[in-house]
Formats: C-alpha cells, sequence, structure tokens
C-alpha cells in the first residue's frame, strides 16, 4: 500500500507540474522589459523611434537610422529578454560603418503593445520589413535581416518570407524544442511546448547568403545546436565561431567588422 500510495502522490506531482510548465511556459521563455527612453537617451542621438501597426492590429515600436549611400540596411531582431536599449552599442556601431538600422521591439517588449508569442513575433517582423520597403523605398537587395538568440527563429520565417540581400544569425538554435528539451530532459517538452521556432526544418529554404556567429562556451543555446542549424543551410554560408565567448559577451566591433566583410565577398 505504502509504495502504491508514493506511486500516486508521484504521478500526481509530476502531472502538476507539467500543467503548471505549460500554463507558466511563456513566462519563462519570454522576459521583456517595458522600462525604455528615446533613442537619444542611449547616445542615439540620429534614431527616431517610430509606431508600427501589424496585421492583427498591434502596435510595436521600432528605431531607425538611415543608411549612407549604397550601403545596407540591417534589419534586427533582437533576443527573448530587455529591448531595444540594451542593443544600443551595437546599433551605433553599425551606423558608424554606415549601414542603416531599424530595430523593432516585439509586442509586449519597450513601448510595444500585446503579449509575446511566436506568431506574434513573427507578425511584428512582417511589419518591420514592410515598413522598410514600403515606407522607407529599401530595395530588397539593400536589407539585411539579422537575428539574435531567439530572434534568429524570426529572421529564418522572414528570410524565406522575403527576399533581401542577406541573413546574420548570432547564438542560434535549431527548434525550442532541442533548447527546451536539453534544459528539461524530464519533461514531455514536445507535447507542452507552444511555440516551437523549428528553423532547422525552414534553414534549407532561405534563399540568400548567412553569416552566422556562436560562441563555444554558450551555455543558454549550446554551439552544437547552431552547427547544426548551419549544416542544414544553403551555400553560400559562413559560420565563425568564438571560443572564449558564451551566449552573451560578443566583441561588437569584431562582429561589425566581419559583416562588413561578408558583405564585401557577397555583394
Amino acid at each position: 500500500m505504502l509504495v502504491k500510495s508514493i506511486l500516486k502522490i508521484s504521478v500526481v506531482t509530476y502531472l502538476f507540474i507539467c500543467v503548471a510548465m505549460y500554463g507558466l511556459q511563456r513566462n519563462l521563455m519570454y522576459k521583456p522589459d517595458t522600462n525604455i527612453d528615446s533613442p537619444a537617451s542611449y547616445g542615439l542621438v540620429d534614431f527616431s523611434a517610430t509606431s508600427l501597426k501589424t496585421s492583427d492590429g498591434t502596435t510595436i515600436e521600432a528605431w531607425y537610422h538611415q543608411a549612407k549611400e549604397n550601403y545596407p540596411t540591417i534589419i534586427y531582431f533582437h533576443g527573448n529578454a530587455g529591448n531595444l536599449s540594451q542593443r544600443a552599442e551595437f546599433f551605433g556601431l553599425l551606423r558608424d560603418a554606415g549601414f542603416g538600422v531599424i530595430g523593432v521591439d516585439y509586442r509586449g517588449y519597450g513601448r510595444s503593445q500585446g503579449s509575446p508569442s511566436e506568431d506574434g513575433f513573427y507578425d511584428d517582423a512582417r511589419a518591420t520589413i514592410d515598413y522598410a520597403v514600403q515606407n522607407l523605398s529599401i530595395s530588397d537587395d539593400k536589407i539585411i535581416i539579422y537575428g539574435e538568440s531567439i530572434g534568429t527563429a524570426v529572421a529564418v520565417q522572414m528570410a524565406i518570407e522575403y527576399k533581401t540581400a542577406a541573413l546574420i544569425l548570432r547564438s542560434p538554435f535549431t527548434s525550442m524544442q532541442a533548447t527546451a528539451s536539453g534544459k528539461y530532459p524530464w519533461l514531455p517538452v514536445d507535447l507542452l511546448l507552444k511555440d516551437r521556432f523549428d528553423s532547422i526544418n525552414k534553414i534549407a529554404n532561405i534563399q540568400t547568403p548567412l553569416l552566422l556567429f556562436h560562441g563555444e562556451k554558450d551555455t543558454l543555446v549550446p554551439v552544437a545546436l547552431g552547427k547544426e542549424l548551419f549544416a542544414k543551410a544553403p551555400e553560400p554560408k559562413q559560420a565563425i565561431y568564438f571560443p572564449e565567448v558564451g551566449h552573451n559577451g560578443f566583441d561588437m566591433e569584431t562582429l561589425v567588422s566581419a559583416i562588413i566583410e561578408f558583405c564585401k565577398t557577397n555583394k
């Protein structure tokens, strides 16, 4: 009887944990920061903040700086935490190198309305690219899509849907299922997961040159996932791995220099 009681309690406890994880997963996956000021407050005095409307009526905010003549514009999709303000240093370096920059805060991040979700992120990304093409008259051969961490999955989806000059991925993963399974091997992740971000089954369909960055000491998104994704991507492609870097901690000037060289090679 005692063994049966313990087993019953264990099963009920496990099921309770599964239900709780299902309900709370987006709180664990997305870490938005709504504390944000104007671009100028972060040293980006020549950036403008613009409100965009997505297809489902959500208002999101994007920061924009115009490219120098004949330079491409980088459309930047950030990671699952923070907001645009934490990327200000990188935006400034891209601007100084001549690139145009459009950074967007997904729904629920910064001043953007709504709540985070995979489909919502894709809608936000589409609104951003449509704004670049339709409102700013940036031609597709002058657009580079850049994704960071969870933003790499957004970037891959957009690289399938839109014709662009290049795709850049920093710290990418194969799928949210693979990432979450590595962290929660005792959970039936495939049954519980709402937002899958399944880049591994999409990457072969991109039709643009790919540049990939990954830190080999990344404990949040293991470099093995980035390498697996890179292997499935079509040519032309280039990967740069950083032996002493984790998920963050990249030298931003090094990344910008690599992007410049990549652009020269893939004109």
